[in-house]
């Protein structure tokens, strides 16, 4: 490896030429100080993983729109590791918060249980989603699943951010129509007593 530079402009000037072992030695440089800020935000290792990956994901992404500070990436990527962070809980929090909404099985005791490993819960789960458009279907996926908001979802989508939301109440609320209609028990055919 030989030289390598003190600061991280030498390296980071070297990065944008397309040199990704300089990239690397930046993300070995910062990799431990990023995961840190990230286990210190959300204190689970794996999303603190996740997190650090977003961030220096994030940083090749926006390399050209990249501030250094003091001749250091470094507090760029604290700052962006921070806004993973949030945006990570926010996910996470909205996820939770449509599992609550939904209709549990009688089975189903409380919202720490995973619903989507009950086999009943997935095929009613899957009756729902069924019932959505193909572009209501992939807003779904990509808020609840893949836990992008629903800005991103929007642009990744061509919508608005407002059509985005208002699509997704209206996807939610038929899915919960659908799930409530599962769970009801099937009235008795005309004739068929016993």
């Amino acid at each position: 490896m030989g030289n390598v530079e003190a600061d991280d402009g030498g390296l980071w000037a070297r990065s944008l030429e397309g040199e990704g072992e300089a990239f690397g030695l930046l993300f070995d440089r910062h990799r431990d100080r990023v995961f840190r800020h990230a286990y210190r935000l959300s204190g689970q290792r794996h999303d603190a993983e996740d997190i650090m990956s977003t961030a220096f994901l994030e940083l090749w992404r926006r390399r050209l729109r990249v501030r250094m500070v003091d001749g250091s990436v470094l507090p760029w990527l604290l700052v962006t590791t921070t806004n993973v962070a949030r945006n990570s809980k926010r996910a996470a929090f909205r996820y939770r918060k449509l599992l609550d909404s939904l209709p549990r099985a009688d089975g189903i005791s409380n919202a720490d249980d995973d619903v989507f490993l009950q086999a009943e819960m997935d095929k009613d789960a899957a009756r729902a989603l069924a019932t959505l458009s193909t572009a209501d279907l992939q807003l779904v996926s990509l808020v609840v699943f893949e836990e992008y908001t629903i800005a991103a979802a929007a642009a990744v989508l061509n919508l608005t951010p407002a059509a985005a939301k208002s699509r997704m109440h209206r996807a939610r609320q038929r899915m919960k129509t659908a799930i409530n209609a599962a769970l009801q028990p099937s009235p008795a055919l005309e004739g068929d007593r016993s």
